[in-house]
Formats: C-alpha cells, sequence, structure tokens
C-alpha cells in the first residue's frame, strides 16, 4: 500500500486548495471526499470575495495577498473560476439609523459609501424601498466557488496528486493512518479539511478540537430572466453574534443541543443567471439534526420578499450545507495539540477571500519554513480555554 506524504480529508475549496499547493511543493498527496458530488458550504456559498474587508494587521495583508493570486488564479490553473467584480449592497433595516450603522465600518481597510434609500435603489431597481433606511456600498470580489474548486483538483491531478471518493470513518493517532469505508491509507502527515464535519472527525479518533458548526439553509434556483444588479446582504449581520454566543459553553456541544437560530436576507445571481437566496444560520450541534426544510424555505421566502419582493416567489430549492466556525472568527490553521503530525485547515466561516494565500502559506510551512501568519492561526491558541 502507498505512504503518501500529506492524506488531505474533505474536497471542499479549502482542501482543493491546500491539495494542489501542497502537491507543487514535491509532497505525494491523497485527497479524500466522501460524496462524488458534495453538498458542502463550498456548493452552497455565495461566492463573494471581501478583498475590502480587512481590519487587522493580519486579516488586511491576506485581503491583499488574496486579489493578487485570484486575479492570476484562473490562467495557473487553467479553469475559469468566473472572477468577477460585483457591487455589494449592504441593506440597513427601515427601523436602524444609517449613519449608527455605517459608523461600524469605520474599521474596514475599504470604508462602504452610505447611501440614501432613493441612491440604494438606483443600485438594485428589486429593491423594496419601504424596507430599508439606506445602504452601505462597495466593490465585492466574486467567484463560482464550485468552478473555484474543480479548476484546483484538476490542477491537483494533472500534478500528480490522487483523489480518492470514499467516507472517513477514523483517523488513527499512533499509526498515522486514515481508515476509510473502502480501505485504511497510511502517510506521515493528515490535515483535516471537512468543514462543519472536522468536529466530530476529530473527536470520533480521540481528538478534542474547538471547532463549531452551523446549519445553513438556502434557496437555490435555476437560471430565471430576473436581473439582480448587486450582491445583497445586511449591514447589520446577525451570524456572528450567534456564533459567539454558542461557543461560551463547550461541554454543550459534547450533547445534542439547539443553540439558537437567525435569518440574514442574502441574494446574488451567478453568471448562468441562477440565483442563491438566503441565509438561515440555526445551531444544532448535532451535524445530521433532521430540519424542517418547509418551514424553514418559508421563513426565508417571507423575509427575503421583504427586501427583494420579486425573488419572494420565485422558482428553488431549499438546500442545507454546514459551514465551520471557530471563536475568534478566524481559521484553525496548523498542527493540532498533543497529536502525531495531525493538523486541521478549517474553519473558513465567512473569509473565503483567504483560503487561497493561507493554502499556499500552509503548504510552505510544512516545507519548514517558519511562517508567522500560519503560527498566529495555530490551534495552540485556544489551548489554555480547554
Amino acid at each position: 500500500m502507498k505512504n503518501y506524504d500529506i492524506i488531505v480529508i474533505g474536497a471542499g475549496i479549502a482542501g482543493a486548495a491546500l491539495s494542489y499547493e501542497l502537491v507543487t511543493k514535491g509532497f505525494s498527496v491523497l485527497l479524500l471526499e466522501q460524496d462524488t458530488t458534495p453538498q458542502n458550504a463550498t456548493r452552497y456559498s455565495y461566492g463573494g470575495l471581501a478583498f475590502w474587508s480587512g481590519t487587522t494587521d493580519l486579516t488586511r495583508q491576506l485581503c491583499e495577498e488574496s486579489k493578487r493570486l485570484y486575479h492570476n488564479l484562473s490562467e495557473e490553473l487553467n479553469g475559469d473560476i468566473q472572477l468577477r467584480e460585483l457591487d455589494l449592497l449592504l441593506t440597513i433595516p427601515h427601523n436602524r439609523n444609517p449613519e449608527e450603522i455605517a459608523a461600524n465600518y469605520q474599521r474596514f481597510a475599504t470604508v462602504p459609501e452610505l447611501l440614501n434609500v432613493n441612491q440604494a435603489c438606483d443600485l438594485e431597481p428589486l429593491l423594496n424601498r419601504d424596507a430599508i433606511s439606506g445602504a452601505l456600498t462597495v466593490k465585492h470580489g466574486h467567484i463560482h466557488p464550485e468552478k473555484t474548486t474543480q479548476a484546483y483538483i484538476k490542477a491537483f491531478l494533472l500534478a500528480g496528486g490522487k483523489m480518492q471518493i470514499s467516507q472517513v470513518l477514523e483517523i488513527q493517532q499512533e499509526s498515522l493512518s486514515v481508515t476509510t469505508n473502502t480501505d485504511t491509507f497510511n502517510c506521515k502527515n493528515i490535515v483535516v479539511c471537512a468543514g462543519g464535519l472536522s468536529r466530530k472527525l476529530l473527536q470520533t479518533s480521540g481528538i478534542p478540537i474547538q471547532l463549531y458548526f452551523t446549519h445553513a439553509e438556502i434557496i437555490e434556483t435555476p437560471p430565471v430572466d430576473l436581473k439582480l444588479h448587486t450582491l445583497i446582504m445586511p449591514a447589520n449581520l446577525q451570524r456572528p453574534q450567534l456564533e459567539a454566543e454558542s461557543t461560551t459553553n463547550d461541554k454543550l456541544w459534547d450533547k445534542n443541543n439547539q443553540l439558537g437560530w437567525i435569518l440574514d436576507v442574502g441574494a446574488v445571481q451567478f453568471k448562468n443567471q441562477s440565483l442563491c437566496l438566503g441565509q438561515i444560520s440555526y445551531i444544532n450541534t448535532n451535524p445530521h439534526a433532521d430540519l424542517d426544510s418547509i418551514k424553514s424555505e418559508a421563513a426565508l421566502r417571507e423575509n427575503i420578499g421583504k427586501v427583494l419582493p420579486d425573488l419572494e416567489n420565485i422558482t428553488g430549492n431549499w438546500h442545507h450545507c454546514l459551514v465551520t466556525f471557530s471563536k475568534d472568527n478566524l481559521p484553525l490553521v496548523g498542527k493540532v495539540p498533543q497529536s502525531n503530525n495531525i493538523h486541521v485547515f478549517s474553519g473558513f466561516s465567512n473569509p473565503l477571500v483567504i483560503i487561497p494565500p493561507l493554502a499556499r502559506r500552509f503548504a510552505n510551512y510544512l516545507t519548514g519554513n517558519e511562517n508567522e501568519i500560519i503560527n498566529s492561526l495555530s490551534p495552540k491558541r485556544f489551548v489554555s480555554q480547554q
């Protein structure tokens, strides 16, 4: 049986990007994915790239690196990732003070422009002017997440990487092997990139980790004639607060618990004219919890209809995936404490934008090159809190 340098678990955009970067550094890499057509956070992502959103030296540097990297990524991977620039419109509810909301965005690398109701509706004619008191706007990058992931995987395979569709059942720490439903694979390093399933997989293997997940619920439409001119999101996102509140007591995550839910109205139209409408973020600590799709879809449509009336009854289907996050809204990148060469590259809750530069930095790090940013994102930063 072949003994790989590195086994990467999970072929969403994080696992695909990291696998590509690793194989180009000369590692022998096996990429494992449980589904032929994954129904993961990559599949149901809005695809937004917030190059403008850095608020610290670390995140600003990563956003700048990301913008340069994405600009050349289609050519590097020899695949169309559908990179483009959209107007992001951050809607402000009719009962909130626009200047007060705008003040919260002064810390970002590029401060969004505050629009009045008329200006916002000129930018996005589908908006319900009675639902908003204004909006913020900023130029926002956008990709097709699935096509980007497939481009990474294709380039990975062409560079000599191996991929297998198998469900990972357990990680064996002592032997450094991965047991799947089809075989056992040996390696020198394991990197878990399994998104919302990372926590359960690691804990099943006796490895505690401070990663968490929400159940994200959206509506996806086929291509439609209607034209959405912007990417819509709320200016006062509720999801970060929900995530923060859910991690105050780790013991709640050791059993099946419901820890709350929110609905942030968002909408984006892809190049093929299909729409992604969302989203409900529901925290249930069971990754396989049964969700009420009928109730959720009704709630999504009702709330979307308040902001974008023409989209309330549009043909589309409810979908669900897991989205992973950490306590500080930054990913976990690096060796898991007290483990034998088991690493994690997960926790990319919001910042899809920083996956490619971090994948490149982490691959360099695993060749033996120290990296201050990778060190700062290590899972060790939470050890004292366990």
